[in-house]
């Protein structure tokens, strides 16, 4: 494959690390100090459990880490089909409905979990449903939603292909998560098609598959920059919702992840010494 992508990111560089499932202000303050004895670059941390089940002053605690440590702090939407009353989200054949929202009444529950995290300062949002994400992107069109707001798509919905990728964008992605066993060709061309950032588990969690792709890493970086790199677990629990009855496991998976990211960042090193990751406070 001859393909390599000439888009960076705004100051140049190829890639940045992303950090998920980081669920707490506890598991962000942890995150961040493992990174920083690790000397690995975090650039962005993404929560799953949704802004539904944070309080108030969790969510205030997280903006205002998340600005202190100069890194993107991102929160997912709360009501999604998997926390509602139908069981087809379940089913064997209904796992296509993934974490779409169910009816008007959660889009509007949406829309309000989404205003409340806005108000208290969070400016980038994790969203899993199509329809969901037109609203946001018309929403700040118009100024109802802020200029500067990061709207970055699940893996849940993840594009297969070219135009799947662009229509997401189209609709107002900043950022998309893209199926983490796509081929290194296929990798290149959703590239082509698009021009925001791809986000891409190298680790994947066992519940989208389970792949680990370190080795690739050098590949995954040529076709597809600029990309955030994300660190799943194998072999680990699913954690989602969150809360303080399973903190002592969810702070482990976070100080895990980092550990992974450290795996990822000397593999490029040592495979791919001319890609250049963002600046970082935490390297």
């Amino acid at each position: 494959m001859s393909f390599e992508s000439a888009l960076r990111f705004p100051d140049g560089a190829h890639c940045r690390i992303e950090i998920p499932s980081t669920e707490s202000p506890r598991a962000l303050r942890l995150v961040l100090d493992e990174a920083k004895a690790r000397r690995v670059p975090v650039h962005r941390t993404s929560q799953g459990s949704g802004i539904m089940l944070m309080t108030d002053d969790e969510i205030r605690e997280m903006v205002a880490i998340g600005q202190e440590a100069e890194i993107e702090m991102n929160l997912f939407v709360g009501p999604r089909a998997t926390f509602d009353t139908g069981a087809q989200a379940f089913a064997p054949a209904g796992k296509t409905l993934g974490l779409s929202l169910r009816g008007a009444e959660q889009m509007r529950f949406a829309l309000l979990d989404i205003q409340r995290a806005v108000e208290l300062g969070c400016r980038s949002i994790l969203v899993s449903d199509i329809g969901l994400l037109k609203v946001m992107g018309d929403m700040r069109r118009k100024g109802e939603l802020p200029a500067e707001l990061i709207i970055k798509t699940s893996v849940m919905m993840a594009p297969c292909n070219p135009d799947s990728a662009r229509l997401l964008q189209d609709l107002g992605a900043d950022t998309i998560n893209i199926p983490s066993d796509l081929s290194i060709e296929q990798i290149a061309e959703i590239r082509q098609a698009i021009t925001v950032p791809i986000d891409f588990y190298v680790e994947a969690p066992d519940n989208i598959g389970g792949f680990i792709r370190y080795y690739e890493l050098p590949d995954i970086i040529r076709v597809s920059a600029p990309v955030y790199i994300k660190l799943g677990l194998r072999n680990s629990p699913d954690i989602y919702p969150c809360g303080t009855h399973i903190e002592a496991t969810a702070m482990a998976l976070s100080k895990e992840r980092v550990r992974r990211a450290q795996i990822a960042c000397e593999m490029i090193a040592r495979h791919a010494p001319w890609a250049v990751f963002s600046k970082s406070t935490t390297a």
